[in-house]
């Protein structure tokens, strides 16, 4: 589910009777719960409104979640080389550079 921004996951608890869910991607815990789907996803909405609305009670800046995709600038050289480093390792730029930054990361203690 999306809504504002967000998205949540969802399952089902069989033994409790119950739909529950999460937002995904964010520091904050934003949790509900439901009978139904169409009570899932208004109480999604209103889990997301209701951390809006204290996040500007408290005046705080709310977490949003990050899309995955982030636009990247290079020269066309540089681009060239990453694409040749990429083929060399048999991946994708996409799937290359995505193992380059988490190396990155873990270098970097985060």
């Amino acid at each position: 589910m999306k809504y504002k921004g967000y998205t949540a996951s969802t399952e089902i608890d069989e033994i409790e009777g119950i739909l529950f869910g999460k937002v995904l991607d964010i520091k904050d815990v934003i949790t509900f719960q439901a009978n139904t789907v169409a009570e899932l996803e208004q109480e999604f909405h209103n889990s997301v409104d209701d951390y809006l609305e204290w996040c500007a009670e408290i005046n705080e800046k709310p977490d949003k979640s990050f899309s995955g995709k982030l636009p990247f600038r290079t020269s066309g050289e540089r681009h060239r080389q990453i694409y040749l480093a990429a083929e060399k390792a048999n991946k994708s730029i996409n799937a290359w550079m995505d193992d380059v930054l988490s190396e990155a990361i873990k270098a970097s203690n985060l």
